[in-house]
């Protein structure tokens, strides 16, 4: 027998390897870029913020779903980088598991193209929550083109959400509007004001107490004695 001949009947080590299922955050590639990452972190604080004292759903980012029919973490799985679930215990998990879950699949999947991204974005992902998780509200952002769509579901088909005169697209499921602003996709109440983040909650908190202090000193008022 000739060493090539020896190389291919003989296993590598690789080849003996079983790699168990893996626990981690997300077997999703790593996030395009930062700006990805900062946008997904836009839209959960916001939205946490804003459904602070409900404790009926669950949102996260790039992690996880674990959907097999024979309930195998190692078969189907996908990681959308935004998705939320209604009707649900809000607690911190590591992964969402569809048969762990009560069979829940996310009402909402918002996914932030990229390059290597866009076209199972628009395509494979897109027949994936439309045939097999049922996701009532689909939508889809690139940071940075700012390619922006939504669907929601019909008579089990996709069907493009209308834009408002705003340009922003109506979530059934979240009873919000998702636009984009300021470069950025961001959430909107139905009275169209823009959902903030705790962050920019402070800040503007912070800002009109200035101006309420310096409203008083002009009248002669030192705040600081109030």
């Amino acid at each position: 027998m000739s060493i090539v001949e020896a190389q291919i009947q003989t296993p590598t080590l690789l080849d003996e390897v079983q790699f168990p299922p893996s626990d981690l955050l997300s077997q999703e590639p790593p996030l395009e870029s930062e700006l990805h990452l900062r946008q997904i972190l836009l839209l959960l604080n916001s939205l946490e913020w804003l459904w602070q004292n409900r404790d009926d759903f669950y949102a996260i980012g790039n992690l996880t779903i674990y959907y097999s029919q024979r309930q195998k973490k190692s078969e189907e799985f996908r990681g959308p980088d935004f998705f939320v679930v209604l009707g649900t215990e809000r607690k911190p998990r590591n992964s969402w598991v569809v048969w762990e879950e009560d069979g829940k699949y996310p009402n909402v999947i918002i996914e932030m193209l990229s390059k290597t991204t866009a076209d199972t974005d628009r395509g494979l992902k897109k027949e994936i929550y439309q045939d097999v998780f049922r996701t009532p509200d689909y939508f889809w952002f690139d940071p940075n083109s700012l390619e922006f769509a939504g669907f929601h579901i019909v008579e089990g088909q996709y069907q493009p959400i209308s834009p408002n005169e705003n340009g922003w697209l109506w979530s059934q499921q979240l009873e919000l509007f998702l636009g984009v602003f300021e470069n950025k996709l961001r959430f909107f109440n139905s009275g169209g004001e823009l959902v903030l983040t705790s962050e920019e909650v402070a800040k503007n908190e912070t800002q009109r107490a200035d101006k309420l202090a310096a409203k008083l000193r002009e009248l002669g008022i030192d705040p600081e004695q109030l």
